[in-house]
């Protein structure tokens, strides 16, 4: 069944897109993980309809369970990749049933109307009040715990929300996608816009509710997706509001952008001032290549400086440390790696992750026990505790997902 959703998908996207020059191939590790994701919107033990949340991470070996802060963590970003997956699977139903939860999430706040989502939910079915956020009960304070991260709300994980509700409405045609699309950009433009040198848009909030912290540092992943919303929006609506937006954002890219050596920043710091060149992220270098249309020619030098700084054995890790393999990052380099023409190191990339599949059909976040970023969770972190652990990912699937089907998750479109 998913082989077959797998071809009439191709078929389906090929008579939409521009002409090429030649077929596009998928690589089979598509099928294994496209079955998985359709496994795991069948096990949350809800109906075969109505919205869902997937858990984001599953126990990595020795582990019997997750631990609490993680245990029932939906996080909104990689739910958004696995709803964009799930339409390149040509799995519209199951991806209708993640998008569904977003739009829930997106309308049903608990504390706030204004047009955010979180940047976690709980996972599980949805039912009709509002959105639950995950948490614990911790026995030792005797209180109900939650994370300020996963209350917070992060701008790029707004824009990949908006960027899987536009895959959904050109899936669909349902109006509600794009109009909780248009919704989402309306917050960031709202909350976000940050108008000193280099103009763009700010992380976003952090924090418990009601009284939230705005973050204001500007990162260029952030900038990138919401380019990527805003210019799809302007191509359907063509409103010059979203044109602003989209050109803000590309803007900030402009300015994040090393020529010598070749490279993004991260962003800013909170006060304003650009981030050095001396601790850069895979995502950063690779995502602008696939997610602006026609990018310069001069920004493919970041695949290579990624490729000379951020190598391991396998792929790529997070960032240059080295300390092992990032698998979803792997699979994003992959991707672009056939926008740039590059199939035969693509191919490369995604035959050796076919060693990274866990016993339930998921990808393992990375190959290591425990994978730096260099990079906090939050403005309270003290220190870089953002880490990758051995464990089975939703997001490093959907990714892998993409790669093997060349499906650009920025515009909707198999890669030319």
């Amino acid at each position: 069944m998913i082989r077959r959703l797998l071809t009439a998908a191709l078929m389906c996207v090929a008579a939409a897109s521009p002409v090429r020059s030649g077929p596009l191939t998928r690589h089979d590790l598509a099928v294994p993980l496209c079955a998985a994701l359709a496994r795991a919107v069948d096990a949350t033990g809800a109906a075969k309809t109505g919205p869902v949340f997937l858990v984001s991470y599953e126990p990595g070996p020795g582990e019997a369970e997750l631990d609490p802060a993680l245990r029932h963590s939906a996080f909104t970003y990689d739910n958004a990749l696995a709803a964009i997956a799930l339409v390149a699977c040509g799995d519209v139903p199951r991806a209708r049933r993640i998008g569904d939860a977003l739009l829930h999430g997106l309308t049903h706040d608990r504390t706030f109307g204004d047009g955010r989502i979180r940047n976690a939910y709980r996972a599980g079915p949805v039912g009709d009040g509002a959105a639950l956020l995950p948490g614990w009960w911790d026995a030792k304070q005797n209180l109900w715990a939650e994370d300020s991260y996963q209350d917070g709300t992060a701008t790029g994980n707004v824009a990949w929300a908006a960027l899987s509700l536009l895959t959904l409405d050109e899936a669909t045609q349902e109006p509600a996608y794009r109009a909780g699309a248009e919704r989402l950009l309306g917050w960031i433009t709202a909350n976000a816009t940050d108008s000193r040198f280099p103009a763009g848009f700010s992380g976003g909030v952090d924090g418990f509710d009601p009284s939230q912290t705005r973050l204001h540092w500007k990162s260029t992943e952030h900038n990138l997706d919401v380019h990527a919303v805003a210019t799809w929006l302007h191509r359907h609506d063509g409103d010059p509001a979203q044109a602003t937006v989209a050109a803000t954002a590309r803007g900030f890219l402009d300015a994040a952008f090393v020529a010598d050596p070749g490279l993004f920043r991260l962003g800013t710091t909170p006060e304003g001032a650009l981030q050095p060149v001396t601790h850069v992220a895979l995502d950063t270098q690779v995502w602008p290549l696939v997610g602006v249309v026609n990018p310069p020619e001069a920004w493919s030098k970041a695949m290579a400086y990624a490729e000379h700084h951020l190598s391991v054995p396998g792929g790529f890790d997070f960032n240059e440390d080295r300390d092992g393999l990032w698998v979803e990052g792997t699979a994003q380099a992959a991707l672009t790696l056939r926008a740039l023409g590059h199939a035969d190191a693509a191919r490369r990339l995604l035959d050796g992750l076919k060693a990274q599949i866990a016993p339930s059909g998921y990808l393992f976040a990375t190959n290591v026990a425990r994978l730096t970023t260099g990079i906090a969770i939050g403005p309270a972190s003290h220190e870089a505790d953002f880490y990758y652990y051995r464990r089975p990912h939703l997001g490093a699937t959907a990714w892998a997902v993409l790669a093997a089907l060349a499906w650009n998750p920025f515009t909707g479109r198999i890669l030319e």
